[in-house]
């Protein structure tokens, strides 16, 4: 195709790094999933240790979940061919709403259709011209588009340097008294795996009477007592104004919620784009979100479980001599540095049974490229022995061990 110099296309032919990776055969994205059986699946025919999944509970192949999706199916059809504004609110919109408004101890909750759509729905709602809305650095892309989208209609969109809270409160001093402002935050970070350090956040925060709103799609079932997250975990939730979180994890689902004062999710029900202008929630998404937090309400041994697998894999790399990222979440994240030693790595563990997530720049810093672990309830011991083992003998190979 023969492109003009100020063609909108020309930076799309003219990227080639996944394919000049493809031609190595190293390239780790977009492989497509055969079978799933949770800590076991099955790629290019062959059976893999899975280490990069984000179904912390292990309930995506829970035979309670999958039949209530069927269920609903049954009942309700494939999809509610409506936003929830209009047509498409279904007895288990409501349903689930009140469950996790009740679980997470809030007055309210509002379902979205994705997670990555939830702080799409919820920033750019409540951050409107003359707002503010600032942002940790390291926050999540939907936080970032959330932000950003905010920006569009005229709020202002600022940043502070991750974890640094008196960078926080440079920034929020020089802000004017009476502007509205949003502080967000994940509550687990979902590269590093860290957990926000929420009462000194809170305490800059409250100082400039700011709101601020918690991203707990890797919080939600990991952290907190019975899994309920990172107020929780800081015991602390009468002081967060928000808490997201979404299906696409611990909930074995797809989908997304808010969850806070009545009045502001009231406000959000009736004015975001993303709720009024989207269709909503599947029926088997609710009915297997529902089955999910069955699951996590009456077996809370199941967030132990998590944690002590999570730990052994801490406790075992680290033995062995990688550097990992110090955490208390699911996410295990192995530094290996060197981008193309990187994209190595994850060859030479999917080729003797593990599949990890690689993580390059610019998602993460420079010099920073990592494995990224996680690890679910339902890996036994054999899953992690197996993973340390193949880990010891490809960072032995490749001398970084």
């Amino acid at each position: 195709m023969n492109l003009s110099e100020n063609d909108l296309f020309n930076k799309c032919y003219s990227f080639t790094r996944a394919d000049e990776v493809k031609e190595k055969g190293l390239y780790p994205y977009f492989r497509p999933i055969e079978e799933n059986e949770g800590p076991v699946v099955r790629i290019e025919g062959r059976k893999i240790i899975m280490a990069g999944s984000n179904n912390y509970l292990g309930l995506t192949a829970h035979p309670k979940v999958k039949e209530a999706a069927i269920k609903a199916i049954e009942k309700y059809g494939t999809g509610c061919s409506g936003s929830r504004y209009l047509t498409g609110t279904l007895d288990l919109h409501i349903e689930l709403e009140e469950r996790l408004a009740k679980f997470l101890g809030y007055e309210s909750c509002l379902l979205f259709s994705t997670g990555f759509q939830t702080n799409l729905g919820v920033i750019a709602t409540l951050v409107q011209k003359g707002d503010y809305v600032i942002s940790d650095k390291e926050n999540h892309a939907s936080i970032v588009t959330g932000c950003l989208l905010a920006k569009g209609a005229y709020a202002e969109f600022l940043r502070y340097k991750h974890g640094d809270f008196e960078d926080l409160e440079k920034v929020l001093s020089q802000l004017p008294e009476e502007a509205g402002k949003l502080v967000v935050t994940d509550g687990v970070f979902s590269v590093t795996g860290e957990i926000v350090d929420l009462p000194r956040l809170l305490e800059v925060v409250k100082k400039y009477n700011a709101r601020i709103l918690v991203d707990d799609a890797h919080a939600i079932g990991v952290i907190g007592p019975n899994g309920k997250g990172t107020a929780h975990y800081w015991n602390l939730v009468d002081q967060v104004d928000l808490t997201m979180g979404t299906f696409s994890k611990t909930f074995a689902s797809l989908g997304g919620f808010v969850c806070g004062p009545e009045r502001v999710i009231n406000f959000l029900k009736h004015h975001s784009p993303a709720i009024i202008f989207s269709a909503s929630p599947t029926p088997a998404s609710c009915a297997a979100a529902l089955a999910a937090l069955d699951i996590l309400e009456t077996h809370p041994e199941l967030v132990l479980k998590l944690r002590h697998n999570s730990d052994k894999m801490r406790k075992g790399f680290k033995e062995l001599g990688f550097k990992i990222v110090e955490n208390e979440s699911a996410i295990v994240p192995v530094i290996i540095g060197d981008v193309d030693l990187s994209f190595l790595f994850w060859r030479k563990l999917f080729d003797n049974g593990v599949f990890v997530n690689t993580f390059i720049p610019p998602g993460v810093p420079p010099n920073m490229s990592m494995m990224r672990t996680s690890y679910m309830a339902t890996h036994e011991d054999e899953h992690l022995n197996k993973i340390l083992e193949i880990f010891e003998k490809v960072g032995r190979e490749l001398k970084l061990i």
